[in-house]
């Protein structure tokens, strides 16, 4: 019987930074799709008015389109993360695009409502962690002698 040889890419350190990061994010991103339910109590008495008034929505409606929102991106986070974790090249790139995205997010709201500084915390961690030239290396972002894959 032949044995397989696992030809696993060492994984950079700054990789496991990153992931912890997105744990971090997706609980984040878990808090705010129950919390608006939960003070709804949306749970416990279940959907229990319009969701729509004429064209806008009602205060249930935006709270269930918001929660329905960051449910949605805690799935995604969760495909990319494990793309991440296999260290596949598009991981590192639609990570960055939501990275840079996220960040915008971020400072508007900073500047505009209310700052969520773990959210930011986490999205410069995951910035300055994916641009290392070691992990750059490893997702074929970056060839060995420094020049883009």
């Amino acid at each position: 019987m032949k044995r397989r040889r696992s030809y696993r890419k060492k994984r950079p350190a700054a990789v496991s930074v990153v992931v912890i990061a997105i744990g971090v994010l997706f609980l984040v991103r878990l808090y705010q799709v129950l919390a608006p339910l939960l003070q709804m109590q949306g749970f416990k008495k279940g959907i229990s008015g319009p969701l729509l008034s004429g064209w806008h929505l009602t205060a249930l409606g935006s709270t269930l389109l918001t929660s329905l929102i960051y449910l949605l991106l805690s799935i995604a986070g969760l495909i990319v993360l494990a793309g991440l974790l296999r260290l596949r090249p598009w991981s590192w790139v639609v990570l960055m695009a939501w990275t840079a995205v996220s960040l915008i997010i971020s400072l508007v709201n900073y500047f505009y409502s209310h700052a969520n500084y773990l959210v930011m915390a986490c999205d410069v961690i995951i910035a300055i962690g994916l641009n290392l030239p070691g992990v750059q290396q490893v997702f074929k972002i970056r060839r060995q002698d420094g020049q883009p894959g």
